[in-house]
């Protein structure tokens, strides 16, 4: 397999994210990290503009002669693209099960990203830029975080994992930010709740969350 390439960082959640369904799929040895410095703004420079992302972030991906960005989306490809190497973690071959796959991937990026990635911003990262977190703003998005919440609690009381009683890119795609989220002061949204503390216990005792682990580092 030729060799995939992953721009971005691994303190970067949406670049662990990339990295963290890499090895789940077991192509640990078949990608190279090729290092943005974002704290240099490496991203915004303009020939990574041109040829990697035109919106300044990271990751982004290239296999072959094609480069995209965004990584949900990368998680997506390389999923369905090398689905015969590693798990099937969209539930491809039963209708059902990856309806259900889609449905809590799309409750990651629209209900439980929005609040937990503002939380995570104004605790852990602005400080490190001088910066003091603004209180309301966290609280107006702990309330948020409580209510998403409070559905995994009774959706995980049911299942194992988030689309059924197996594991999915949904489960996947969460890891970055709730490791992270642990790290604050308000990591009781995920351990007060047993039936979330205990699929999160679940999701990070497989080894691709060990293999990123050791870069998110944003928490100390």
């Amino acid at each position: 397999m030729a060799i995939l390439k992953v721009y971005g960082t691994a303190i970067s959640t949406c670049t662990s994210r990339v990295l963290a369904c890499l090895y789940e799929m077991g192509m640990g040895s078949d990608f190279e990290l090729m290092e943005v410095n974002v704290m240099a703004r490496e991203q915004k420079h303009p020939s990574y503009l041109s040829t990697k992302n035109p919106f300044g972030q990271v990751p982004a991906f290239e296999d072959g002669d094609l480069t995209i960005f965004e990584s949900r989306a990368i998680n997506r490809y390389i999923v369905t693209k090398y689905k015969e190497v590693g798990p099937n973690l969209l539930r491809l071959d039963n209708i059902k099960e990856s309806a259900m796959v889609d449905v809590w991937l799309e409750v990651e990026s629209q209900n439980f990203n929005p609040p937990i990635s503002i939380i995570v911003y104004q605790i852990l990262v602005r400080p490190k830029f001088g910066g003091t977190a603004d209180e309301k703003l966290v609280e107006a998005n702990v309330e948020k975080l409580e209510k998403v919440l409070d559905v995994y609690e009774e959706r995980l009381s049911k299942s194992e994992y988030l689309a059924g009683d197996f594991y999915s890119l949904a489960d996947l795609n969460h890891i970055p930010y709730t490791y992270y989220l642990l790290k604050t002061s308000k990591a009781s949204l995920i351990t007060s709740r047993p039936h979330v503390k205990a699929w999160w216990e679940n999701i990070t005792s497989r080894p691709a969350f060990n293999k990123i682990a050791e870069g998110l580092s944003l928490g100390g």
